[in-house]
């Protein structure tokens, strides 16, 4: 199979990539991505000489201007995706989440290339109770730039799906954690805070409820979708199991030994979402099994501490500037 992958050396891109080589090693994969601050070229050093893997340095709004081979799978991870760059400046993230994907779109349009949208499960907006469903029981709710970029993308796919019968799939994962994931998000931002004896700042009163699900496991269902999903469907992806932000910051602490002093609540910012939750039973029907327990995800939570401890040069030169 050949994929396509955009955004490959960001998070989950860099992480997706090297999982599709250990699960498939005969896979070829080219990697188009613009290097922006958070597409990190160290993040794949150790598969840059496969001889299955390329490089392709640009913007996906520019994908015309590569002689690239049309592949199997378009993944798409490319996108701005913090949330607060967002609220100060919209119009990057309009222009990479919404017009890129259009550009990509259009790029495959005539061809048998599928298409993967890694969206979010922020597209919801939020959720008071209950768990959310890929159905139009639960319409898009967007609350900030960032989100209303990604909802607009969806409904393009789906567009291009009717007009010109691209075949897609969009995952609507939960907020990833693990390695590789720059320092500002904030399950690595405490992590490095802390490594680096600084507090760790807390919108508002921290019991903002989240789905967190580790990176792999975003991965692999990814990877189970693309290759025994329906088409032109759409697949939540996440644990199951909600936590306030505070809860995590503070078994963080806990871990590392150190004290409660190291919290620093600040102002939230606008339109701060106060809860999100997602049903998974669709994904479950294909047979993605995942530990949904508290304590499952803890010891994964262990195993991120351990990888920024161990790994203290990738990302100290990222907080260099701070």
């Amino acid at each position: 199979m050949r994929l396509l992958v955009t955004g490959g050396l960001g998070f989950i891109g860099s992480n997706f990539i090297r999982y599709i080589f250990k699960k498939h090693p005969t896979y070829k994969i080219t990697n188009l991505d613009k290097c922006t601050y958070a597409g990190n070229p160290d993040n794949l050093k150790d598969i840059e000489d496969n001889p299955n893997y390329t490089f392709v340095k640009g913007d996906i709004y520019d994908v015309n201007s590569f002689m690239l081979e049309r592949p199997d799978w378009v993944v798409n991870f490319a996108a701005e995706s913090f949330v607060d760059k967002s609220i100060d400046d919209s119009i990057p993230f309009l222009q990479t989440n919404y017009v890129g994907v259009g550009k990509l779109l259009d790029w495959i349009k005539g061809t048998d290339t599928k298409f993967l949208q890694a969206s979010s499960d922020e597209v919801y907006g939020d959720l008071k109770e209950g768990f959310a469903k890929e159905d139009y029981d639960y319409p898009l709710k967007p609350s900030s730039p960032y989100s209303a970029s990604k909802a607009a993308a969806e409904l393009l796919i789906q567009a291009y799906h009717r007009t010109f019968n691209i075949d897609y799939i969009i995952t609507r994962s939960s907020n990833n954690f693990g390695p590789y994931q720059y320092p500002e998000k904030l399950i690595p931002l405490a992590i490095t805070n802390l490594y680096t004896g600084k507090k760790v700042p807390i919108y508002g009163d921290g019991l903002q409820q989240r789905d967190w699900i580790y990176v792999i496991d975003n991965c692999r269902a990814i990877d189970l979708v693309i290759h025994k999903g329906e088409l032109n469907n759409i697949y939540n992806i996440g644990s199951g199991v909600c936590h306030t932000n505070i809860m995590i910051i503070k078994n963080v602490i806990k871990q590392l030994g150190t004290t409660k002093d190291k919290i620093e609540y600040v102002k939230d910012r606008p339109g701060h979402d106060r809860r999100y939750a997602l049903n998974t039973d669709k994904l479950r029907q294909l047979g993605f099994r995942m530990a949904v327990d508290r304590t499952g995800f803890y010891q994964k939570l262990s195993k991120t501490l351990d990888w920024y401890w161990y790994n203290r040069d990738w990302w100290e030169k990222l907080k260099g500037g701070e």
